[in-house]
């Protein structure tokens, strides 16, 4: 069972401890500005990201969905400073990470951004317990003067895990492994999590464990956080769920009804099924309406056409 988790009040630090004050609190807005990026495979370059526009707020919760290899991950390393845009700009609140040094961008991760990889055993120290866990995650915060918001111990009650803090990562479950390591991204109180599939190859009841984690700390803490999966399930327990295909933002869902995205190139990607009637290379003419426009093709047989609007299923028979 998770515990419920309580913002602390900033308070006098006592004479010797807390030398900065209060931790910084509540989320932090990320934003990525027709970001390309490159890499190279067989001596050849593959483009991974097409053109990425993306605002996620300060303190929302986001989650992006898509199969694998369509770009997803490499969104969340561009987020995390781990990775450098080809071009584009990728923006943390005021900080544009392309412009930082690597030791301030090595700052930013170990303060502002927590940063939960996919595979647990690389998010946790598998031979220590998790009180020591927690304390090693911190290190980073404290080298830099930060204060995180709770001390290991403290934190390990609010997530319902007290009971196992003297207990090694590598003698739990590979669920209560996961806990720890979504402990270990918040420890030094980050305004930004960043989690790359953190349930995969979980059961379904462990699965929704860490989901729940991640929304209370979201609805508690006011973090930002960012999570990538290719199970819908999961992703649906986020108010906001952005599709990435082929490397570019296919589509942006709010609350379960889903959009199409104009990117700033002007470029929109229609649902696959829409490209089933609209293939590559078709002539479509844009038709101006009030509160938005219809795409409107000429039929294959008789003349008849195919009306796409906002809100409108297709329908067959109307003229360009």
């Amino acid at each position: 069972m998770i515990g419920h988790l309580t913002r602390r009040r900033p308070a006098a630090a006592p004479s010797g401890s807390r030398p900065n004050g209060a931790p910084s609190r509540g989320g932090v807005a990320a934003h990525l500005v027709g970001v390309v990026h490159l890499y190279r495979q067989a001596g050849e370059d593959i483009v991974g990201l097409r053109g990425i526009d993306l605002d996620v707020e300060a303190g929302e919760t986001l989650a992006l969905l898509g199969p694998s290899g369509m770009g997803k991950t490499t969104v969340l390393r561009l987020i995390a400073g781990v990775m450098t845009a080809s071009a584009g700009v990728v923006r943390i609140g005021d900080a544009d990470l392309r412009r930082l040094r690597p030791s301030d961008r090595r700052a930013l991760r170990a303060g502002e951004i927590g940063y939960i990889v996919q595979g647990t055993a690389a998010n946790v120290l598998p031979f220590a317990t998790t009180l020591e866990n927690l304390w090693f995650a911190q290190h980073g915060a404290r080298t830099l003067g930060r204060v995180p918001p709770w001390h290991p111990a403290e934190l390990l009650e609010l997530l319902g895990l007290l009971s196992l803090a003297h207990v090694r990562v590598v003698q739990m479950p590979r669920g209560v492994q996961q806990l720890v390591a979504v402990a270990n991204g918040i420890a030094s109180g980050p305004r930004l999590l960043l989690a790359d599939e953190p349930t995969a190859q979980l059961t379904t009841s462990s699965a929704f464990t860490v989901m729940q984690l991640l929304l209370r700390i979201n609805a508690e803490l006011g973090t930002t956080i960012v999570m990538v999966t290719h199970d819908p399930t999961m992703a649906a327990l986020f108010p906001r769920v952005v599709t990435i295909r082929d490397g570019r933002v296919g589509a942006d869902a709010l609350h379960g009804t889903e959009y199409a995205v104009v990117d700033g190139s002007g470029s929109v990607q229609l649902p696959p099924d829409v490209l089933d009637t609209l293939p590559p290379n078709t002539r479509v003419r844009v038709v101006r309406r009030e509160g938005g426009v219809e795409l409107l093709s000429p039929g294959w047989e008789l003349g008849a056409g195919w009306e796409l609007g906002a809100g409108r299923e297709p329908r067959p028979g109307r003229e360009p």
